[in-house]
């Protein structure tokens, strides 16, 4: 835990201007937890994500898969995939790959990926611009 110094932030001349900046410390946040599960099952529509939130610039979603496909697609931000429930079935620049309960899959910027039938389950996406 990092000290906060006790001399005010105005000069006297009891106490002097420092000449650098003092600590402040950092103001404790309560966690506001997310049931995943509950805000996939509130979506209108499956493959229609859900903005939980970011971390710095890295945009954290929520959707469910219903086993239909979805089309090849690329953009140019770096996901990471994370499989809560069922299963992901991905191609990556023409890779298949199966991603299963607590699997995590990556899909590079730029990269063109598609789901293939069968996928199904819940799905977090993790959304990193790139630069």
């Amino acid at each position: 835990m990092t000290a906060i110094d006790p001399t005010p932030d105005h000069p006297s001349p009891d106490h002097p201007m420092p000449d650098h900046p003092m600590p402040v410390a950092p103001v404790a946040v309560a966690p506001t937890p997310v049931d995943l599960a509950a805000a996939a099952a509130a979506l209108p529509d499956a493959w229609s994500s859900r903005l939980l939130g970011h971390v710095g610039s890295a945009a954290v979603k929520v959707l469910r898969m219903d086993g239909q496909p979805l089309a090849i697609e690329h953009h140019p931000t770096a996901e990471a995939l994370l499989v809560l429930d069922g299963r992901l079935e991905l191609v990556v620049d023409g890779a298949e790959t199966t991603v299963g309960p607590g699997g995590l899959a990556w899909v590079p910027a730029g990269a063109r990926h598609a789901v293939r039938p069968g996928s199904h389950g819940t799905l977090v996406i993790v959304e990193v611009p790139e630069g």
